[in-house]
């Protein structure tokens, strides 16, 4: 998102492209569905894919993952149940920045998930350190670019995007400054609780945000009925 971020209750906009606020009836009455279906589930199955290219990268975990892996140690919670419980507590967090629920919501939590597994079954383990940066890179720059291609289908956004997109209506700031805060945020509390932080971790913390918000306008659906 550019600098010029022009934000009201309608959502979130530039000169190259509006993110809608709609809710769950008005995103699927919203126009070009047969260009945002495919979209969306093409970017929450990347999403996860990339999630555990970065795992098995071995060089550090996403931001997220550091925060569910300290909770999970300092809770004495399995790692799933505290992904739940993270998620739960940032749904809560939604209801004051009025962020809306919607189809994306419900398939980021079902998809994300087995395309990671999914992904992990199928490929191998990187035997060098060349090949763990390899998987790293691939991963980093995979998260930002289907991040921004399921949220750019308007179909909104799941627990922890959902957070971004509010703070970044609620802020005025761009998606870069906005997502960076919350990555390094979240990483840090992670590691305070007691989860691993890599090399991988900090390179993803502060390259998220400037990733997704120049990838956000290039695959957002410009939706031009009433309703957007």
């Amino acid at each position: 998102m550019e600098s010029d971020t022009r934000i009201n209750d309608s959502g979130l906009m530039t000169d190259s492209f509006i993110l809608r606020r709609l809710n769950a009836a008005e995103q699927l009455r919203a126009g070009r569905k047969l260009r945002r279906f495919p979209q969306l589930l093409v970017g929450l199955i990347g999403y996860g894919a990339s999630v555990m290219m970065l795992v098995t990268s071995g060089l550090g975990a996403a931001s997220w993952s550091v925060l569910t892996e300290g909770v999970s140690g300092a809770l004495g919670i399995s790692f799933g149940t505290a992904t739940n419980l993270i998620a739960v507590i940032v749904l809560v967090a939604w209801i004051p920045m009025r962020e809306l629920p919607g189809v994306g919501t419900l398939l980021n939590v079902v998809l994300v998930g087995i395309a990671a597994d999914a992904t992990a079954s199928i490929i191998p383990q990187p035997d060098s350190v060349g090949a763990q940066a390899i998987y790293l890179v691939i991963g980093m720059i995979g998260l930002a670019f289907f991040d921004a291609v399921y949220l750019g289908a308007q179909f909104s956004a799941g627990p922890r995007d959902g957070l971004m997109t509010g703070l970044v209506r609620l802020t005025r700031q761009p998606v870069a400054v906005v997502r960076t805060g919350i990555e390094v945020t979240v990483a840090t509390t992670g590691w305070i609780l007691g989860g691993t932080v890599g090399s991988g971790t900090v390179l993803i913390a502060v390259t998220m945000g400037p990733l997704v918000g120049y990838f956000l306008p290039k695959v957002t659906v410009e939706l031009s009925d009433g309703k957007g």
